[in-house]
């Protein structure tokens, strides 16, 4: 039988977020997801089905309906199939659900900003907005749950969404030596479990630091840092087959054979 496919780009954050939600649902099956290439040109029959917009994912019904947006996306799956909810039920756990979540742009930003950032003197200023990020959650957590591990008893619509930031923000570690203060405990705590649960495990470490690794170049979607040929986002060779990148993001970029992309 037909179902919905979703197109993708490699590991990316917002396609994550439901392949989260589907792990929890055990219906990971019931979508057909279609990885696409950042690094070459859209196919025009893609642009023709998402109206000429690039941002991805777009889920496509099985009548040919699309739908955008991963937030949208994500609450659409969970009301299409509700046989194992994610979500809360109660409407004002719901609005709790949602408050955090509505804290998610803020969050994304300031660590994309922080690996983009190509100055060395700014670095300082971009880690103390992460960590101010980090403390809104932090504070939110302990407010509405200062005993728990995740939001509420297990994990939800909140996990979905924050999880693949939290695995994203590897390459904070990788290249900025950044880690979550020991001053935000509660903080931490979700964000571990979060990354250890069995259906947040699409992506690992490895995968993260050698596929974003223009970013740290102040590089992303599939632009070059100047003097290389390929992005780092190719899916040839596979990331398991290139050597690990220097942690140091401070001089120019190595070459394509160095980074394994030749």
């Amino acid at each position: 039988m037909p179902k919905p496919i979703m197109y993708h780009i490699p590991v990316c954050p917002f396609s994550q977020r439901l392949e989260i939600l589907l792990d929890l649902k055990n219906m990971r099956d019931a979508i057909t997801f279609r990885m696409v290439d950042i690094t070459k040109p859209r196919d025009p029959a893609l642009l023709a089905k998402t109206r000429g917009t690039t941002a991805l994912p777009v889920l496509e019904l099985e009548d040919g309906r699309i739908i955008k947006e991963s937030l949208v996306i994500l609450r659409y799956l969970e009301d299409r199939y509700p046989e194992t909810p994610v979500a809360q039920a109660d409407p004002y756990r719901r609005a709790v659900e949602n408050m955090m979540i509505a804290m998610e742009g803020g969050f994304t930003n300031a660590g994309y900003a922080f690996v983009m950032n190509r100055d060395p003197e700014k670095r300082q200023a971009f880690a103390d907005t992460m960590t101010a990020q980090y403390a809104k959650l932090d504070d939110f957590l302990n407010w509405q749950s200062p005993d728990g591990t995740f939001l509420f008893d297990k994990p939800g619509l909140t996990e979905c969404v924050f999880t693949p930031m939290f695995a994203r923000f590897w390459f904070l570690d990788y290249y900025e030596g950044y880690e979550i203060p020991s001053s935000l405990p509660r903080v931490k705590r979700w964000h571990d479990a979060c990354l250890a649960h069995p259906a947040a495990r699409q992506v690992s470490q490895e995968e993260i630091v050698k596929l974003y690794h223009d970013y740290a170049y102040g590089k992303g979607n599939g632009a070059l840092p100047e003097g290389r040929t390929r992005s780092s986002f190719v899916m040839e060779p596979h990331w398991s087959k290139r050597p690990w990148p220097p942690r140091d993001k401070w001089g120019a970029s190595p070459t394509d054979s160095a980074l394994g992309l030749a």
